[in-house]
């Protein structure tokens, strides 16, 4: 399978879990936007190596065979921090995450902090208009890139995180930050020729 039908799959069955996430109040706004959801998601897994595509997707068949959703499980892991009372009724109910990955994760999340600062510090009123950094800015209306990003790499397997975490230090040890691609990536799909565009 190409890289572009990789990302294409892993798109079309994540957005068949994210549509179907049970919310309070009944689906959000969000839920009814498949075309943001594409940019958002396609300009993530742009940046994967195809070993990690392949290895998600695998998670998703996966979970998909077994009738599990991985998009709720992502949001009731991000509920530790944007909503930590009802976290403590739920999180017996979650499947548990082993040592060695959630120590890869935590590596993984320093780095990609430490690309946020340096856009942060480059592309200053684009980044703004994202999300919060760390997770000193969590509340009920926005989730930090920290408190997302755990949530989510919280529901790949340990082989996928064991190649993100690879892939994750020898970008760092390259000098490529990914969370810049990431970001490229989205506002080209928006029609800008650059984040320095953008940044205009």
């Amino acid at each position: 399978m190409s890289r572009s039908a990789l990302v294409n799959r892993i798109i079309e069955l994540e957005w068949e879990m994210f549509s179907s996430v049970a919310n309070v109040g009944g689906p959000a706004s969000c839920q009814n936007d498949p075309r943001t959801f594409q940019i958002m998601r396609q300009s993530q897994a742009q940046t994967w190596s195809t070993e990690l595509m392949q290895s998600y997707l695998n998670d998703l068949e996966t979970a998909n065979r077994d009738e599990i959703n991985l998009m709720t499980l992502k949001y009731a892991r991000m509920m530790e921090f944007t909503y930590p009372e009802e976290y403590e009724n739920i999180k017996d109910l979650l499947p548990p995450v082993d040592e060695q990955t959630l120590r890869r994760i935590d590596d993984i999340l320093a780095i990609h902090l430490q690309w946020e600062e340096e856009l942060s510090r480059r592309y200053p009123r684009l980044r703004v208009r994202g999300r919060p950094s760390t997770r000193e800015g969590d509340n009920r209306f926005a989730t930090s890139v920290e408190t997302y990003l755990r949530g989510e790499l919280s529901t790949f397997s340990p082989r996928s995180i064991e190649i993100y975490h690879h892939d994750t230090m020898q970008a760092r040890d390259e000098g490529v930050n990914l969370a810049e691609k990431i970001l490229l990536n989205t506002v080209q799909a928006y029609g800008y020729s650059s984040l320095a565009d953008a940044e205009k």
